[in-house]
């Protein structure tokens, strides 16, 4: 099994359309936000009315050390770009030992940008990849 080589507290697990894309060190960008518009009631000086608008999603970045995993992104992103079909997907939050912390829900999840590894035989560090994806909202499940 390759969750052994993850030495961090907390990873994540990503799967887009039922497909398992292995396991993250690390996701960000899980968010949203509310659009406001103010409104002036005349008469009332005592405030201003804050309309909520749209909801903005913001995207997910999720990044790992190339593991034999990464041919999974391959194949995924080698299909969806064929044929950009939004799908609905989840992220799971999980300790070393493979138990569940919490996991999301995410819906209508497209490829933004997947970075390959850079391989640099000067420098220790590990050949890293990310993918950002875009997605229509989320909720914890």
């Amino acid at each position: 099994m390759t969750d052994n080589i993850f030495a961090t507290s907390v990873f994540f697990r990503l799967a887009i359309g039922g497909n398992d894309l292995g396991a993250f060190h690390t996701c960000s960008g899980m968010g949203a936000q509310v659009e406001m518009e103010s409104y002036a009631e005349g008469g009332n000086n005592g405030f201003t009315w804050q309309l909520p608008g749209r909801v903005t999603w913001s995207n997910i970045t999720l990044t790992r050390p190339v593991t034999a995993d990464t041919a999974k992104i391959g194949r995924w992103l080698d299909e969806t770009l064929r044929r950009v079909e939004p799908k609905d997907g989840e992220i799971v939050a999980l300790r070393p030992d493979l138990s569940r912390i919490i996991s999301w829900q995410v819906y209508g999840i497209v490829p933004v940008r997947w970075q390959g590894p850079s391989f640099d035989p000067a420098t220790s560090q590990p050949a890293v990849e990310t993918l950002e994806i875009a997605h229509e909202g989320l909720v914890p499940s």
